[in-house]
């Protein structure tokens, strides 16, 4: 079975990152909720658009290293693997930033993995992330593959109208923000790494789950019959 999961906000927890370089650059005052959108939403109010836009670009770049993984994520991956599931990382992520110092927000990524260990002995390698300039091309990524399962903390992304039809979608929900009933799609919701590989651990061992161990050799754009 393959499983894809998200990079940013799945993967990666900004969220004390995003206000403690909010407070440090005196964006905003301490007294400000914590949390990526809490500090979005607090600068746009202020119309200051462009500051978030430039934070932003700095947390994703050379400030990535600060970010920890949600708890449990190193964790899940490492089972899935030691169960013999194909695990690919995939995101929609543009190289440089839209505006301001232009890091190269693929390596700042992949060192990111690195630094904690996701490229570790047994793990996963850099051939197994592929970052995405686009939302389309991510959605045909995901399709090529062929994955089985894929996890995202967007909404919009597993709801897209072009979302490969043969994958299941995994709302990874830490913040609890949506609610299941009203978007039948986002049934499999869930707050937790451990929930979700518990969920997916469920069908370990089936041979019909197997059957795409060679789907990274798809090239991309290719749809899976």
């Amino acid at each position: 079975m393959i499983v894809g999961i998200d990079f940013d906000n799945t993967l990666v927890n900004y969220d004390d990152l995003f206000y403690n370089e909010a407070i440090r650059r005196q964006l905003l005052p301490p007294e400000t909720k914590s949390g990526k959108q809490a500090v979005r939403d607090a600068l746009r109010a202020l119309g200051r658009d462009e500051d978030f836009t430039l934070l932003q670009g700095h947390v994703y770049g050379p400030g990535i290293l600060k970010a920890q993984p949600y708890p449990g994520a190193r964790e899940t991956v490492a089972a899935l693997l030691q169960a013999g599931y194909g695990v690919y990382v995939i995101s929609h992520k543009t190289r440089f930033p839209y505006r301001g110092p232009q890091y190269d927000l693929h390596l700042a990524a992949l060192g990111w993995l690195e630094a904690w260990q996701f490229f570790a002995q047994g793990m996963l390698s850099p051939e197994k992330v592929f970052l995405e300039p686009t939302l389309q091309s991510k959605l045909q990524r995901i399709d090529a593959l062929g994955c089985a399962y894929f996890i995202d903390d967007l909404p919009e992304l597993l709801c897209h109208p072009d979302f490969p039809q043969n994958t299941k979608r995994i709302l990874f929900d830490p913040h609890e923000k949506n609610a299941r009933s009203e978007t039948p799609l986002l049934a499999n919701a869930f707050s937790q790494w451990s929930s979700i590989k518990m969920r997916l651990l469920e069908h370990t061992g089936t041979k019909a789950d197997m059957d795409c161990a060679d789907a990274q050799s798809a090239p991309l754009g290719s749809t899976r019959q």
